[in-house]
């Protein structure tokens, strides 16, 4: 069976990088057909869903999370403040690199470990693979759906990263 590093922090730096992607595709469809981005960043499936840039944060906030959780690294605050796609590239790569640094062996040992987070109760085997996992590819694909909505010719491979 794979390791609980192997299960997520991979996963999660593919996700990020995939998310990148898809919204250099949305910087790019903004420009050429001459609408503005902001209204992009704006948007959300529905009126009492929260907008993109939330759902950015929640992917990034998520992996680091899950790090910080189970293998006890050290919390790396971010503020939740961005509003441009420079910023939020910048928040992605921060990510990122905050997860290629996760030492493996940190995750050792730790599928049985107790833990508590939202108000419940966790081993790390099954925080990951019933919360912080689902969470993850949840606002991920929010995040792909309300780019999609907003006509940014996304497919199923720029979500995925098949290569």
């Amino acid at each position: 069976m794979p390791s609980l590093y192997e299960i997520s922090v991979p996963a999660f730096i593919r996700g990020l990088n995939q998310l990148t992607h898809c919204l250099k595709k949305a910087e790019t469809y903004a420009s050429e057909n001459n609408k503005d981005i902001s209204s992009i960043l704006k948007a959300s499936l529905h009126p009492d869903m929260k907008a993109l840039p939330f759902q950015i944060q929640t992917v990034s906030n998520t992996a680091k999370n899950a790090c910080v959780r189970v293998a006890g690294i050290e919390a790396v605050p971010m503020e939740d403040n961005e509003t441009t796609l420079p910023q939020f590239y910048e928040r992605i790569e921060k990510t990122i690199k905050l997860l290629e640094g996760v030492d493996a062996k940190a995750f050792e040992g730790k599928e049985e470990q107790s833990l508590e987070a939202v108000g419940m109760k966790f081993t790390g085997q099954s925080y990951l693979l019933t919360f912080e996992i689902p969470n993850f590819y949840f606002h991920l694909t929010a995040a792909y759906a309300i780019l999609r909505k907003e006509g940014v010719p996304l497919g199923k491979m720029d979500f995925l990263g098949a290569r």
